[in-house]
């Protein structure tokens, strides 16, 4: 049985590989639907290996279940995954983002016109980038409960420093000759602000909000281990666990893994309309 299911999970692979190996070298590789389809027809065929391997092989449910058992407890537990989506997501992750990306830039702002300022925050800034999330995580429930707020604080937390630190890099990335320009012009700081260092920063902010948007997923997640209330992601997982329900489990890691990706998307798409005109976006 085990040559079987490793013959099958080859056999499957290789026709994968072939499929997407034509359409790469097809005459029409560069069009959006083969860019679409060559990453979907590979997850798919990662899936239908691991249906394969996991019923061919007998692997209990408890220590891997298949994709399909995954789609109907996913398809069964929809209101249940909606609101752990809304308290973990919306309510934690997202107002915590939202707030840790504003104290950035403000402070990003104040540093920039302080040179002292800026030696004294940025050191710090790594320093707290470094401290561990299992240990500011019970500090902030202890602080401000059990329900969303904690999570949004520690989101905005670990957000922050990213943010502040690829902004104040950005906002020094202008060449003197322009800065020159700007001041022949008498334009003062906030228009040269506005005008010119803003936009040059514009790379490195987005670099910093799209490694951020991971950060806040994990952070609002892994914040709900050490006290929620009988809803949310984390909380869903851990109980799963402990119930040794890894269906529900694995659901809740799809939710979250479609949820990143599409917060990750969306930075990258409002990139793609702010810095059209830096070379990266050139195609």
């Amino acid at each position: 049985m085990t040559g079987t299911a490793i013959i099958s999970a080859l056999a499957i692979w290789g026709a994968g590989w072939f499929i997407n190996a034509r359409l790469a070298k097809s005459a029409a590789a560069n069009t959006r639907l083969v860019k679409l389809l060559v990453p979907a027809i590979f997850g798919l065929t990662l899936l239908i290996m691991w249906e394969l391997l996991v019923r061919l092989l007998e692997i209990s449910p408890i220590i891997l279940p298949p994709p399909t058992m995954i789609a109907e407890r996913f398809a069964n537990e929809t209101p249940t995954l909606r609101a752990d989506f809304q308290q973990t997501i919306i309510k934690g992750a997202m107002t915590g983002y939202v707030v840790g990306m504003f104290a950035a830039f403000a402070i990003a702002v104040l540093a920039d016109r302080s040179d002292f300022l800026t030696r004294g925050i940025l050191p710090v800034g790594g320093f707290m980038a470094a401290l561990p999330i299992v240990g500011i995580a019970p500090i902030f429930v202890r602080w401000l409960g059990s329900d969303w707020e904690s999570k949004a604080a520690v989101v905005a937390v670990m957000v922050f420093f990213p943010i502040l630190v690829n902004t104040v890099a950005g906002l020094r990335d202008t060449t003197a000759m322009q800065r020159d320009l700007m001041r022949t012009y008498g334009a003062g700081y906030w228009p040269t602000l506005f005008k010119l260092r803003l936009p040059a920063a514009m790379p490195f902010i987005f670099n910093g909000l799209k490694i951020a948007t991971t950060l806040a997923l994990i952070g609002a997640i892994v914040a709900e281990f050490f006290g929620s209330p009988t809803v949310g992601m984390g909380f869903r997982i851990s109980t799963s666990v402990g119930q040794l329900a890894l269906d529900m489990v694995w659901a809740e890691i799809v939710v979250a893994a479609l949820a990143g990706s599409a917060f990750y998307g969306l930075m990258a798409w409002i990139e793609g309309r702010v810095t059209f005109w830096h070379p990266s976006q050139r195609k």
